[in-house]
C-alpha cells in the first residue's frame, strides 16, 4: 500500500516524534509498503492536502498531532488514518476532560482542579486559590501537554508561583492534582472497537527517581519490566481499567494507559496516550515484544486494524 507517515511536528515533543516516525517508516518499508515521510508543520499543509495514499500513519505527539487537529484535517480530505478520531484524540489530550470520562466509568483518579489562564490576573488568582486550598505535595502541570513537559511536583507552597508560570508556558489551562507516590505502570491496549485487549502491564523504574522527559526518552533513562512485578489479580484489574479507559474516550486501534500504584495496592489512572511513542526506548513495543510480537508485526497490526475499522465505518 501507499502509506504516508506524519512525524516531527511543532510541539514540545518534536524530537520524540522524529524518532517515532523513523521507526514507523522503517517498519512499514520492511513490510513492503510504499512509504512517504512528511515532517508535519501546520503552517505548510500543501504536502498533506495533495496526498495520494491509501493510508496515513500518524507518528506525531502533542499539540497539532495528538489533539484531534490532524485527524480533523484527514477526515475532511477523506483519507483513512491509523489511530483515534477527532473526539477521542481531543478528549485524551485534555487531562481535565479525560478525567471526567474516567470518573464516569468508575476508574479511580486523583483529586484535581483545572485553571484557565487567559490573562495575567488569572495567573494571580490561580496562585492565590492554590495557596489557600491545596496542601503539599501536589502536582502542577499543563492540561494539554505530554511527556511531563511543564510539570512540577510542589513540595513547598513558596514554589507555587514558579510552577504555575512554568506550566502556563505550555498551555493556557493548567491542572493541579494530588501527588500520588507509587509505582509507575502503563498498559498498552489494541484491537477493534469493542473488542480491545490489554497487553502485559509494564513497570517503569526511572533511574533518577522520577519518570520525567529524560527518563522517558534517553537511552538507559528508565528500566521497563514486563510483566510488572505485581499480583496477577491486581494486574488483571489494572488491565481491565486500561481497556475501560480506552473505550470511555472512544479510542480506536491502539493506545497506552498510564497508572500509578500506591503501596496500599490502589491504582490511579493518569492519562491515555492515543499516539504513544514508537521510539527504540518506547513502552508499547516492549509490551508487544513480551508477547512475541516484533516491532514490524506490531506496526502492521495497527495498519490492518485501521483499514478494517475504516471499511466498517464506510
Amino acid at each position: 500500500m501507499k502509506i504516508a507517515v506524519l512525524y516531527g511536528g511543532v510541539s514540545g515533543e518534536r524530537e520524540v516524534s522524529l524518532s517515532s516516525g523513523k521507526g514507523i517508516m522503517e517498519a512499514l518499508r520492511k513490510n513492503g509498503h510504499d512509504v512517504t515521510g512528511i515532517d508535519f508543520n501546520p503552517k505548510n499543509l500543501e504536502a498533506v492536502l495533495h496526498l495520494d495514499v491509501d493510508l496515513v500513519f500518524i507518528g506525531l505527539h502533542g499539540k497539532y498531532g495528538e489533539d484531534g487537529c490532524v485527524q480533523g484535517l484527514l477526515d475532511m480530505l477523506d483519507i483513512p488514518y491509523v489511530g483515534s478520531g477527532v473526539l477521542a484524540s481531543a478528549l485524551a489530550m485534555s487531562k481535565s476532560k479525560a478525567k471526567q470520562s474516567f470518573e464516569a466509568a468508575g476508574i479511580p483518579t486523583a483529586k484535581s482542579e483545572m485553571f484557565s489562564l487567559l490573562k495575567d490576573t488569572d495567573i494571580t488568582a490561580a496562585i492565590q486559590s492554590i495557596q489557600a486550598n491545596w496542601q503539599t505535595p501536589f502536582v502542577i502541570k499543563p492540561n494539554r501537554e505530554g511527556s511531563t513537559l511543564g510539570l512540577t511536583i510542589v513540595r513547598d507552597l513558596n514554589d507555587i508561583e514558579a510552577a504555575v508560570k512554568y506550566a502556563a508556558k505550555s498551555d493556557s489551562e493548567i491542572l493541579v492534582e494530588d501527588f500520588i507516590a507509587g509505582l509507575e505502570l502503563t498498559v498498552p491496549v489494541l484491537g477493534e472497537m469493542g473488542q480491545e485487549r490489554a497487553l502485559p502491564v509494564i513497570e517503569i523504574v526511572p533511574k533518577n527517581g522520577f519518570y520525567d522527559y529524560e527518563s522517558k526518552y534517553a537511552p538507559g533513562g528508565s528500566e521497563h519490566i514486563v510483566p510488572a512485578r505485581i499480583d496477577a489479580d491486581l494486574a488483571a484489574a489494572i488491565q481491565a481499567f486500561a481497556v475501560k479507559a480506552h473505550q470511555a474516550l472512544g479510542c480506536r486501534t491502539y493506545s497506552r494507559v498510564d497508572f500509578l500504584l500506591t503501596e496500599a495496592g490502589n491504582p490511579y489512572i493518569l492519562e491515555v496516550n492515543t499516539l504513544p511513542g514508537m521510539t527504540p526506548t518506547s513502552l508499547f513495543p516492549d509490551a508487544a515484544k513480551a508477547e512475541g510480537i516484533t516491532y514490524e508485526e506490531m506496526i502492521e497490526t495497527f495498519v490492518q486494524l485501521s483499514l478494517s475499522q475504516t471499511s466498517k465505518i464506510g
